[in-house]
């Protein structure tokens, strides 16, 4: 199959274009002005409110204007990442895709289909000619990824529809109808430089290849966290061996992804020097035994590496203290036996960045209940400010509650059965979607997420699997055929 082949092909070539235009998030200036131009285009109602996101309306097809309104609504943003050994500059270069068998990937970047294959599909229905629909408003929200700031800022009456079906979900087959809140906990570790004693051995250690991931959706996974490894190294170092020093410890790059690669420069004394690259290979073969089953190309390099100032010797043990401390993975399972044993509550130690005067931790905290959220935060916070840091926690989201009177989820059911002879999985899912925040603007508006099946999101090993695609706008162009009258 070549990208010529692809179906179905209205969607995927609105994909491809879409690719053409930088949209990391935050930055998505390009993207606004392009949908805006599409939606003036093509003759229909187009606007864009004060936050940057955009609306598009297109009235009912013949003997549809009397259904209910659908707004279909997906993110206009990117997660931006790639393999550290790609030069790419995604504020101005498109993304390269091609096809591997039935997965279209990227060139050493994040694919970018988190959420662009969403708006292609959108688009697609916008241009269509020969589907019938009631009146149908497309929304694209921006700034998805860093904080959901687009749905955040979005006011009460920028939409009017009476259901929504959010196109951002990664698993074909499966309707989503709860969702996780979230908020980020960062801490910050101030220090003094100080300059290395006489006799020491500075050595840069680094690991990379983890497969990492979104935090939300594959913490139940089990999958090797960059941070959380390195960390557990230091741990290990410092409690062997006097003077042990840090100079720096660097990893990660978005709150909502798992790392997948780090490393830290440290200075040990030189008649150590050996026994710690020692320790090191035994702590490499150790970790890819741990998780033989999920990081098989792990990469661990030890090696000189020149003399530089030092972390004060008492933060740097906090902080390697604090970090071998945290707790990071699954905290808590879903007990609503209809979310089916869903993860609950979570948290992720995302990023770690140092400068010459301080060190800054970011970790993200996830859960279905707002309590817990709450309680898992000041988990995570209170272990760090024991370490002595300084601490603050973002706003966050809301959680998704699950309807159980959803008019649009049995529609959205009774199509799945229809044209594809079995029942779809019903779930909630342990990400953030925006439906959480559309939940309190628009508290009587009846929700669903689904979409076509995506792996590896947020990492340069993202990937589409084509055939849902064509799945997924069948059930889409259904669903909408299938929209009750007005009452």
């Amino acid at each position: 199959m070549n990208k010529n082949e692809l179906k179905p092909a209205v969607v995927f070539e609105e994909f491809a274009k879409i690719n053409q235009i930088p949209r990391p998030s935050k930055r998505e200036e390009k993207m606004i002005e392009y949908l805006r131009n599409w939606g003036q285009s093509h003759g229909l109602d187009t606007q864009v409110d004060e936050t940057g996101n955009v609306i598009i309306r297109k009235p009912a097809t013949a003997g549809m204007e009397n259904r209910k309104t659908v707004i279909l609504q997906s993110h206009m943003d990117m997660v931006c990442d790639k393999l550290v050994d790609v030069t790419f500059d995604f504020d101005n270069d498109p993304i390269r895709t091609y096809v591997d068998g039935e997965w279209l990937t990227a060139e050493g970047t994040t694919l970018g289909a988190d959420d662009g294959i969403g708006c292609a599909m959108e688009l697609a229905l916008l241009a269509s000619q020969d589907i019938p629909h009631g009146p149908v408003e497309c929304v694209f929200t921006r700034d998805e990824e860093t904080g959901l700031t687009g749905a955040e800022g979005m006011k009460a009456g920028f939409m009017t529809g009476d259901y929504l079906i959010n196109l951002d979900s990664e698993d074909e087959g499966e309707i989503f109808v709860s969702c996780a809140g979230g908020r980020n906990t960062t801490a910050r570790f101030a220090f003094q430089r100080e300059e290395a004693p006489a006799g020491l051995f500075f050595m840069r250690a680094q690991l990379k290849g983890l497969v990492g991931g979104h935090s939300g959706d594959d913490i139940e996974k089990k999958r090797a966290n960059a941070i959380k490894l390195l960390g557990r190294f230091l741990y290990q170092t410092v409690n062997k061996y006097e003077g042990v020093r840090l100079a720096r410890f660097d990893s990660g790059k978005m709150h909502n992804a798992i790392p997948r690669d780090g490393m830290f420069v440290i200075a040990v004394p030189s008649d150590i020097k050996d026994n710690v690259k020692a320790d090191w290979n035994i702590f490499a073969a150790q970790a890819e035994e741990e998780f033989c089953f999920t990081d098989t190309n792990m990469v661990w390099t030890m090696e000189s590496t020149d003399a530089e100032p030092l972390i004060d010797s008492q933060v740097a043990d906090r902080f390697i203290f604090a970090l071998q401390a945290v707790d990071n993975g699954v905290y808590a399972i879903c007990q609503d036996p209809a979310l089916n044993g869903m993860v609950e509550t979570s948290s992720n130690i995302a990023s770690i960045v140092t400068t010459e005067r301080d060190i800054t931790i970011v970790s993200s905290q996830r859960s279905n209940v707002m309590s817990n959220l709450d309680n898992m935060c000041a988990t995570v916070g209170a272990c760090f400010r024991l370490a002595g840091a300084e601490v603050s926690h973002s706003d966050g989201y809301p959680a998704w509650k699950m309807r159980s009177d959803s008019d649009l989820q049995r529609i959205v059911r009774e199509s799945y059965v229809r044209l594809f002879g079995k029942e779809p999985v019903v779930r909630g899912i342990h990400a953030g979607l925006e439906c959480g925040l559309f939940s309190e603007r628009y508290p009587n508006l009846d929700m669903v997420s689904f979409g076509p099946t995506l792996r590896f999101v947020h990492t340069p090993d993202e990937r589409l699997h084509i055939p849902t695609v064509q799945m997924v706008w069948d059930h889409l162009t259904d669903v909408l055929k299938n929209i009750p009258l007005k009452a």
